[in-house]
């Protein structure tokens, strides 16, 4: 994997590789006085689309803090380490809860993480869509 910047639309094959192995992420959001909120979350990467998607529960902090941002969305950053290796995608977050687009997160979730999560109707998705990609391998 190159040193930072990445296209996020056009990773090198190592930054790629990386982001399919199966890591525990974080997700970085705004609270509403600007402090940083920083959770796990298991999360996607579509280079293809420009996107990151992390499916969550609508009533989670990090939902609200995306809300609340407004219809521009929310910036924030997801990022996975593995020892030396580290991988960070930024972005422009929006909350989807038309199912077509929680069944496409679902669906790369449970090929990322080799699970299928069980139902849950109060399930969204965090899309982001990306603007800066950096990693170091």
């Amino acid at each position: 994997m190159a040193p930072y910047p990445q296209d996020p639309g056009a990773p090198d094959a190592p930054y790629l590789a990386f982001w399919r192995e199966r890591h525990l992420c974080t997700l970085t959001t705004l609270r509403p006085d600007g402090s940083p909120h920083v959770v796990p979350v298991g999360v996607t990467y579509d280079p293809e689309a420009r996107l990151a998607r992390v499916i969550t529960n609508k009533s989670s902090a990090k939902v609200a803090h995306v809300l609340a941002a407004g219809p521009e969305g929310a910036r924030v950053a997801v990022c996975q380490v593995d020892g030396r290796r580290w991988a960070t995608l930024e972005g422009r977050a929006r909350v989807h809860t038309d199912p077509e687009r929680v069944a496409e997160a679902v669906r790369r979730y449970a090929e990322r993480y080799e699970r299928t999560p069980g139902p849950n109707p109060a399930r969204v998705v965090i899309e982001i869509e990306l603007t800066r990609a950096m990693g170091r391998g």
